[in-house]
């Protein structure tokens, strides 16, 4: 994706089956589950570099012994610092005490059983410490923490705050996070208070309660309660200070969440991939969590899986499966491939099939998926282009022809690389700008100049911006006749809410496009009309409405669009001619077939909270607001 946006976050998991002794036996160390949670989180880098946060709960303490324990860090080394605090602190432990397991369970924090990792990239709030997962909701009583942690966003705010005023609480804030914190952390202590009552009523005494409440707790209860009322997409994990942990996707499936579970570990990654690197499995051994349902762990190091949300459309999204997952993945890999090969056959007609004046490539690095997919398909048309040229030459009198057609072939280059040693977190926009055209290095000698058309795969297309500052200005250097920017991704044309920073509809392309549009046509009353239509929307519970931003693109051509898209991303004085072929949504579900989460593209929200943020978003942009509509 040559524009950059922020990801959705990574979630690991980990719960050790076995006493820590065991590990070391088997292993060598104590610190398997810290290693395999450094691990995991590693591979899941790519989902966020705003922050992390890693946190630990230890099975059985001694009265007066911490047994919760977190690392969070903002920064932008964020990752290597939470590991080199936490296996930093064993220096602090005496030599003769390293192998003590019974001291280091008293003396360092994370000498624990159950570990969450997050990656963090930040769609709410700022980028403060206080804004990194995992969250912590704390109490004297053991099976009252929580420690939470997840990748979601929850699109039905305002109606949770209003439910926890009238449960006679006082949030200190809106956000997600610290009303997700309170909603679990009330219904936890109203199950404790339950059970209190019962065991109290057949004669236990305080101490006794508490212990029994340990292996009587009923998670599934709690989440039931919890989750009742929640809109929006999410994988969360929550460890109690007890012991008993839970892990819970959306109903729709809009996050992903996959776990992995034999006699020695439970873990759980945002990523199959992760888990599956991690322990070194193959991929069927790694389950995918069902929408709806609780990975549900017990102290005992029981689990059970649990539906604990109705069943709902599954709507996985299917822009993880084209950008933000990690492309190693077997399934992921397969269908990015095809999402490139079904491309083949329209970029073959822009090319009137024109091989020998054509050169392919691809930016950034995570389109060459796409991009092998997309040569995979030139070959198999041009196989057929040389059957039927070959009908029409005398093949023993015209050897020269022959041998012409027969090295016909899709000609792959590297055109740009990008220096990894440049780095463009620079405030200042212009020098920002400026520094990006230095970022990537061009591959110059294999472009004819003029008579070379330049096919570059992208992921998808956004805001424009990079392509328009930067990426087509150095291009423009190669001096190619044409270029033809191909998407793997539709026309994004709606704004997200489950957890992906692309919330604001004027930054899209697609939709500016749409609004020149309409203009050019005089047709700016429908603008309007919509924004009042909007407006009434928004007056109606979001169960009711319905997203009238989709009529400002149903008079309007998809070719029409993706003309003027590269009309106004192309940059002045540059001497090329410019197509943008953007993937259809017929094919994107070809490719992706059990993700059909594609509300970015087709504004089909999976949620009513989607629905109302598309409707606000509108009205923001029209108003000239630059807040998010969730």
């Amino acid at each position: 994706m040559s524009d950059a946006i922020k990801h959705e976050c990574g979630v690991a998991f980990i719960r050790l089956r076995k006493p820590l002794s065991y590990y070391k036996e088997k292993y060598g160390s104590y610190w398997y589950g810290l290693h395999k949670m450094q691990f995991m989180m590693t591979k899941q880098l790519n989902r966020g570099q705003d922050g992390a946060g890693m946190g630990v709960v230890k099975l059985d303490p001694e009265f007066g012994d911490r047994y919760l324990a977190r690392q969070r860090s903002a920064s932008k080394t964020a990752l290597s610092d939470i590991f080199e605090n936490v296996f930093g602190g064993l220096k602090d432990i005496p030599e003769d005490k390293l192998e003590d397991l019974d001291y280091l369970k008293k003396h360092y924090p994370y000498a624990g059983e159950l570990f969450v990792g997050h990656l963090r990239y930040g769609t709410y709030g700022g980028n403060s410490l206080e804004n990194q997962h995992p969250f912590l909701r704390q109490n004297n009583w053991m099976a009252r923490n929580l420690m939470l942690a997840g990748n979601y966003n929850i699109t039905n705010t305002e109606e949770l705050f209003q439910q926890l005023i009238q449960l006679g609480q006082q949030p200190k804030e809106k956000s997600d996070n610290v009303l997700m914190l309170e909603k679990i952390g009330h219904f936890i202590d109203e199950e404790n208070q339950r059970l209190f009552g019962i065991l109290k009523a057949q004669g236990y005494d305080n101490m006794e309660i508490s212990q029994k409440i340990k292996t009587q707790l009923d998670v599934s209860r709690i989440l039931k309660k919890s989750f009742k009322s929640i809109d929006g997409g999410f994988n969360m994990v929550g460890m109690l200070g007890h012991g008993d942990a839970f892990i819970i996707r959306d109903p729709n499936g809009i996050r992903p969440s996959h776990y992995y579970i034999d006699d020695e570990v439970i873990a759980v990654a945002s990523e199959r991939a992760a888990v599956q690197m991690a322990f070194n499995v193959y991929p069927e051994a790694v389950e995918e969590l069902q929408p709806g349902h609780a990975l549900i762990v017990k102290k005992d190091a029981s689990y059970s899986i649990e539906q604990i949300m109705p069943k709902a459309p599954r709507k996985s999204c299917s822009f993880e499966r084209i950008y933000f997952s990690r492309g190693n993945g077997q399934a992921i890999y397969a269908e990015r491939k095809e999402l490139g090969r079904l491309l083949a056959k329209p970029v073959m007609k822009m090319l009137g099939n024109n091989l020998v004046d054509t050169v392919f490539s691809y930016v950034p690095n995570t389109a060459s998926t796409s991009f092998y997919g997309l040569i995979d398909g030139i070959h198999e048309l041009r196989r057929d282009l040389q059957a039927e040229a070959l009908k029409n030459v005398d093949i023993a009198n015209e050897p020269e022809k022959v041998k012409e057609i027969l090295s016909w072939r899709p000609r792959r280059e590297k055109i740009l690389v990008k220096d990894v040693k440049m780095r463009t977190f620079i405030t200042n926009d212009t020098d920002r700008e400026d520094l990006v055209m230095h970022v990537y290095d061009i591959t110059y000698g294999v472009v004819k100049s003029w008579q070379d058309t330049l096919v570059i795969m992208d992921d998808s297309v956004v805001r424009g911006t990079t392509l328009k500052t930067s990426i087509l200005r150095l291009l423009d250097r190669l001096e190619p006749k044409r270029i033809i920017l191909v998407s793997s991704a539709p026309q994004i044309r709606y704004p997200d809410c489950y957890g992906i920073d692309m919330s604001k509809l004027g930054d899209f392309a697609a939709f500016r496009a749409a609004i020149a549009l309409h203009k050019e046509r005089g047709n700016e009353a429908i603008i309007s009309q919509i924004y009042e239509k909007a407006k009434l929307e928004l007056e109606k519970p979001s169960s009711e409405q319905v997203n009238v931003v989709k009529e400002l693109y149903d008079s309007l051509e998809v070719i029409d669009i993706s003309n003027k898209i590269a009309e106004m991303v192309k940059p002045k004085n540059v001497r090329f001619e410019f197509d943008i072929l953007f993937q259809s949504i017929e094919n994107l579900h070809q490719a992706c077939p059990n993700d059909l989460g594609d509300w970015y593209f087709t504004g089909d929200y999976p949620t009513a909270g989607g629905t109302a943020v598309a409707n606000r978003s509108y009205v923001y942009y029209y108003e000239g607001r630059k807040e998010r509509a969730y």
